[in-house]
C-alpha cells in the first residue's frame, strides 16, 4: 500500500574488496615511485644536442695529463706522466715520514690531476684531493704498558686507490645530481661550460689487518698507489658508500666495526635474502605461521623504509627496499592471494584445517596482546609529541609507527607460539 522505505544494506564483502583494491593500488603507486627514484639513481639522464644548458667533459678533448701525489708541501711521492684516465696503473713507492708523524702524528697526501708540463699550482684547470695516509686505532702490541694500551696509536695505510670518472658523459645544468656536484669543478670557455675530471680517492679499499703501526724509529713505509677508471654509475655508488661509512663514524663506529661491515654488507645481506626466499618458496602449508605477524613485519619494514627515506643515502635504502618487497611477497604467500592478470582480480585460496586453527590461535593471541600493547603505544606517542623535540609531524608519525611496530611484532611471535604449544 505504502512505498517501502527500506533498502538492502550494501554487501560487506564488496566493500572489503573495494578497500583492498584501493589499498593495493596506493601501495603499487608508491612502490613504482620508489622504483622510479632508484632508476633515476642508476640511470642519469644525459644532455642531448649540446648548447648552453649542457656541461661537457674536459676529458672529451683528450688533453695530455699527469698525476702527482705529495705527502708534504715539498716532497713528491708519486708522478705519473703521461696519465691516461682509461687505463689502469699501480706503483709501489716508499714514503719518508716526518718527525711529527713518527711522534704519533698525522700525515696527509694531496693528489693532483693537471696538464702535463706545468706545475699544478699554475694550471687553472687542475683538480686535487686531500686524503689521510694515517689513521688512529688501539695498539695491538703486547710489549707496551697497560695504561697506554687504550690510547690510539697512529697507523699507516699502505694503499692509496685513485679513481676518476672516465666516462664521456654530458650533464644538464638543471638535472645535475647533488652527489656529483660536490666533486665537480666547472671551467667556462665562452658560453660553453665543461666539468674538470671527477677525482676521488677510494678510502674504503683498505682493511684494518693491513694497517702498519708507526713507531718513533720508523723512517720509511711502503705505499702502493693504484688507479682505475670508473663509470658515472660506479662513481655515484662509491660516493654514497663513503657517505654511509662517514655516517657510521659519526655514530661512534670504530675502524674495526666499519671493517667488519664492509666485509659483510655485500655478502651476508644478499645471501640471507636468497636463503629467505628459497625457504618460503619451499613451504607447502602455512600451518603454525602467524599471518598477523607476517603482516605486521611487512608494514614495519615499509615504515622503516619511510623513516630512512628522510636522510639516508640510496645505498642504505636499496637493501631496505628489497627487503620490503620480499616482506610484501610473504604477505601474499601466507594469505594465499593470487593476482589474476586477465580479469584484474584478487583470488584467495581456501585454508586447510590446520591453517584455520592457526588463524584462530593467532586472532586470540593478538586480542590478548592488544590489551597491553595498544595503551603503551598510545601513551608513548603522546609523551614523545609533548616532551621530545621533533622535526615535523610527519617525522613524529613515522617514528611512532616504527616504535609501535616493534612493540607489537616481537611479543606477538612469542604469544602465538605459546598459544599453539599450550593447545
Amino acid at each position: 500500500m505504502f512505498p517501502s522505505c527500506y533498502s538492502k544494506p550494501a554487501d560487506s564483502g564488496s566493500k572489503r574488496s573495494s578497500i583492498a583494491k584501493l589499498l593495493l593500488g596506493v601501495f603499487v603507486v608508491y612502490m613504482l615511485h620508489t622504483a622510479w627514484l632508484l632508476y633515476g639513481f642508476l640511470n642519469t639522464k644525459s644532455c642531448d644536442g649540446g648548447g648552453e644548458h649542457c656541461i661537457t667533459s674536459y676529458l672529451a678533448a683528450r688533453p695530455r695529463l699527469q698525476v702527482k701525489a705529495y705527502n708534504s708541501p715539498l716532497e713528491l711521492a708519486v708522478k705519473i706522466d703521461p696519465f691516461d684516465p682509461h687505463s689502469r696503473f699501480e706503483r709501489k713507492v716508499h714514503v719518508s715520514l716526518p718527525g711529527e708523524t713518527r711522534a704519533n702524528g698525522t700525515l696527509f697526501a694531496v693528489v693532483y690531476v693537471h696538464k702535463a708540463g706545468v706545475s699544478p699550482l699554475e694550471d687553472s684547470r687542475e683538480v686535487h684531493y686531500a686524503v689521510q695516509l694515517t689513521t688512529y686505532i688501539t695498539s695491538s702490541r703486547t710489549d707496551v704498558q697497560k695504561d697506554k694500551e687504550k690510547n690510539p696509536v697512529s697507523h699507516w695505510r699502505p694503499h692509496l686507490s685513485l679513481t676518476v670518472m672516465s666516462e664521456d658523459f654530458t650533464f644538464t645544468k638543471a638535472g645535475l645530481p647533488s652527489d656529483v656536484r660536490r666533486y665537480m669543478r666547472v671551467s667556462q670557455e665562452g658560453r660553453q661550460m665543461m666539468y674538470l675530471p671527477l677525482l676521488m680517492v677510494n678510502e674504503l679499499n683498505f682493511r684494518v689487518r693491513d694497517l702498519m703501526e708507526i713507531s718513533s724509529s720508523t723512517v720509511q713505509l711502503p705505499l702502493t698507489v693504484s688507479y682505475e677508471g670508473i663509470s658515472l654509475r660506479g662513481f655515484r655508488f662509491w660516493v654514497h658508500l663513503q657517505d654511509m661509512v662517514y655516517s657510521l663514524q659519526q655514530f661512534g663506529f670504530t675502524e674495526k666495526n666499519i671493517d667488519e661491515i664492509k666485509e659483510r654488507i655485500n655478502t651476508d645481506f644478499f645471501l640471507a635474502l636468497k636463503n629467505d626466499i628459497s625457504s618460503w618458496r619451499k613451504k607447502k602449508s602455512m600451518a603454525g605461521m602467524s599471518r598477523k605477524t607476517v603482516l605486521w613485519r611487512s608494514l614495519g619494514t615499509l615504515l622503516i623504509f619511510l623513516y630512512l627515506l628522510e636522510e639516508t643515502s640510496l645505498l642504505v635504502l636499496l637493501p631496505v627496499g628489497l627487503g620490503a618487497c620480499v616482506e610484501v611477497w610473504k604477505v601474499f604467500t601466507v594469505f594465499k592471494i593470487q593476482i589474476q592478470c586477465k580479469g584484474n582480480k584478487l583470488h584467495v585460496n581456501k585454508l586447510d584445517e590446520e591453517e584455520r586453527k592457526t588463524v584462530e590461535y593467532d586472532t586470540q593471541a593478538s586480542r590478548y596482546l592488544s590489551y597491553l600493547v595498544y595503551p603503551l603505544c598510545i601513551s608513548g606517542a603522546v609523551f614523545s609529541l609533548a616532551y621530545l623535540r621533533q622535526k615535523s609531524y610527519y617525522s613524529w608519525l613515522i617514528s611512532t609507527l616504527v616504535t609501535g611496530e616493534f612493540s607489537c611484532i616481537h611479543p606477538q611471535r612469542l604469544s602465538i607460539r605459546s598459544t599453539v604449544l599450550n593447545s
